[in-house]
């Protein structure tokens, strides 16, 4: 079984019960000032690592880089579920493009406490803030059709049984439903889970993690 990230379990916990406090109103602009994230321009992205968001790379993509990404989400433009599934293997590119760059490209999915302050290692805040800074480039640049990027939202403060946890969310615009896209469980360049927030809420981090 694979362990719990420090920063998920400890540094992040008064945080993230806040987060789980205002999972429906929670705003990117709080996310920002609670978890010393730095929203993306539509030329420049933030790396988040280290856990916690203690260390930040910057990362402009250049006019190949926007050529490689808007290629990838043309290939949701039949439906939101397709859009679903092109927003997945956006934000796997994305790893695998800045993981050489900002030495992430061996995060381990499911990272323990060792790892934590490591640079190039991610925790779920780590995770979730980079996520949704690649979604936001992509938004910002127009190549989302059927989604917006929300502000992350986070679940489990341990009186209910589970571990807190926290993930990148889009909304589509036309059921209005919103889907988690999780990347913290799996190592650096592979697919994200995606799922009805629904589901991800009533998940456990501690069951699921394997």
């Amino acid at each position: 079984m694979k362990a719990i990230s420090f920063s998920c379990l400890v540094g992040g916990l008064s945080a993230l019960l806040a987060g789980c406090q205002t999972q429906s109103t929670s705003s990117l602009d709080d996310w920002s000032s609670r978890m010393s994230y730095r929203a993306p321009s539509s030329s420049q992205i933030y790396i988040c690592h280290a856990f916690g968001c203690k260390l930040k790379h910057s990362f402009r993509p250049g006019e190949k880089d926007l050529a490689k990404l808007k290629s990838i989400l043309a290939r949701g433009k039949a439906s939101p579920e397709a859009e679903r599934e092109a927003i997945g293997k956006a934000v796997q590119w994305f790893e695998k493009r800045v993981g050489p760059i900002v030495g992430s490209d061996k995060d381990i999915g499911g990272l323990d406490m060792r790892n934590s302050g490591v640079a190039g290692q991610m925790d779920c805040i780590d995770e979730a803030s980079n996520t949704t800074s690649y979604l936001t480039y992509a938004e910002k640049n127009g190549l989302l059709k059927y989604h917006t990027v929300l502000a992350p939202v986070a679940r489990g403060f341990f009186l209910d049984g589970r571990y807190p946890h926290a993930t990148a969310v889009v909304k589509d615009k036309e059921s209005g439903k919103r889907h988690a896209v999780d990347s913290w469980r799996h190592d650096n360049g592979v697919l994200p889970i995606i799922k009805p927030l629904e589901a991800w809420y009533r998940e456990s981090p501690s069951r699921q993690a394997s």
